[in-house]
């Protein structure tokens, strides 16, 4: 069932709008911008129906804040207007809003505008969830994981929560296409994919292709010791697969993997976390390949022996 979110002050005119729409869709209902925002960002919403005016921040500034944040940006927001508050409905469609609906409200006019806005979003994230998919392995492309990356370190910032962030590649997979070829490589790089993806613990672990043989991959919430022992699972999952690679330099097909875990704070940027977890996987390489290196907090590392 799809997720609206209500955000008026007026708990009369939200149950009003929730009795309408509640049969075909799951209701939120929240009575100030402040605390919109925040379940806005933290939920899945798939249509945000916000009163323009509202004590303290006003509905105008709040749509202006779910248009600036990647998480929200793409949510449509239908605004709640006067009859005759032309001026309002102006400047919300052109802050973003993709509609109004004007007080006293009309049962079959909410229902056919919430409906179709409804099926247009759908239909858009369908899209875009085509246009963010690598099409070799099934999993997240580059361009979905620069998205989804700034979204989640932000979260990780505002809730004081553990980041890891892991990289992790193919070893020696430029001999392995030298030797067996291509279309054989691509099938390599489709089985790492999707064993990683397996063993992904949660929903909001996530996983991309970085480019080539080369992956990141996402977690909130867990310590570096436990992610250090959840990769090393991933890592011999991959060489348990027994894919022959060329004997010169190796049995089999396998993977290094490099990461690092840490509570981000305002003043770091993640693009810094980033540049540390490609330097464990270096770490990795150097070490002898196939193993795991992993940064904590304190940039204390964590190492296969």
């Amino acid at each position: 069932m799809e997720k609206i979110l209500i955000v008026d002050d007026s708990l009369v005119q939200a149950v009003q709008l929730k009795t309408i729409l509640e049969d075909e869709y799951d209701i939120t209902v929240v009575q100030t911008a402040e605390e919109g925002l925040s379940r806005a960002s933290g939920e899945n919403f798939s249509l945000i129906l916000l009163d323009v005016v509202m004590p303290g921040m006003d509905g105008f500034t709040l749509l202006k804040k779910l248009q600036e944040e990647i998480i929200t940006q793409s949510v449509p927001v239908i605004l709640i207007t006067g009859l005759s508050d032309v001026t309002s409905e102006q400047r919300g469609l052109v802050l973003g809003a993709v509609d109004y609906i004007t007080k006293p409200f009309n049962d079959l006019i909410v229902k056919a505008r919430v409906n179709t806005h409804i099926k247009l979003y759908r239909y858009r994230k369908q899209v875009e969830q085509q246009s963010m998919t690598d099409q070799l392995t099934g999993i997240a492309n580059r361009r979905r994981y620069e998205r989804y990356s700034i979204a989640k370190w932000k979260e990780a910032v505002r809730l004081h929560i553990p980041f890891s962030v892991c990289m992790f590649d193919i070893d020696r997979f430029k001999v392995y296409n030298d030797t067996f070829g291509h279309p054989a490589g691509d099938k390599v790089i489709s089985a790492v994919a999707q064993t990683a993806a397996s063993r992904l613990q949660r929903g909001t672990d996530f996983l991309a292709r970085y480019g080539g043989e080369e992956f990141v991959a996402l977690t909130l919430g867990d310590s570096a010791e436990q992610l250090f022992r959840h990769w090393k699972g991933i890592r011999q999952a991959v060489e348990d697969l027994h894919i022959p690679h060329d004997p010169s330099v190796s049995e089999w097909v396998t993977v290094s993997i490099g990461g690092v875990t840490v509570v981000p704070e305002r003043n770091r940027s993640f693009d810094s976390y980033l540049k540390i977890a490609d330097t464990m996987l270096y770490d990795a390489k150097k070490r002898s390949r196939n193993t795991v290196v992993w940064a904590d907090e304190r940039m204390k590392q964590l190492w296969e022996n």
